[in-house]
């Protein structure tokens, strides 16, 4: 994130050591550090709950989806069915046009 050499580091230290003092300097140092890891893991946690509500988000979006297939799914099922119906109305209607239909007269 931040990029801070040993040089920078070294600059931090001494002007510390003069601010500060030698007697508190270790004092501060720890609790300078415990707030820093504190800050660390409440990032890390933040960070991680975004990741699991994005990854919620995307389960969401994909359960949509796949109701939406399971309806076009369905539709063209119906639709089959339907066209079988027909195709066999139809196959089905010559044979009754025959029977319907006289043979025609002989003249007499």
């Amino acid at each position: 994130m931040f990029d801070i050499g040993f040089s920078e580091l070294i600059m931090i230290g001494l002007v510390s050591l003069l601010v500060i003092g030698p007697e508190r300097l270790p004092k501060v140092a720890r609790i300078a550090g415990f707030w820093i890891g504190k800050s660390r893991n409440m990032l890390a946690s933040v960070k991680a709950e975004i990741k699991q509500e994005l990854q919620a988000e995307e389960l969401r979006q994909i359960f949509e989806e796949q109701a939406g297939l399971q309806e076009f799914h369905a539709a063209l099922d119906e639709t089959t069915e339907t066209t079988n119906s027909i195709k066999a109305s139809l196959a089905a209607l010559p044979e009754e046009t025959q029977a319907d239909v006289k043979p025609p007269h002989e003249p007499k």
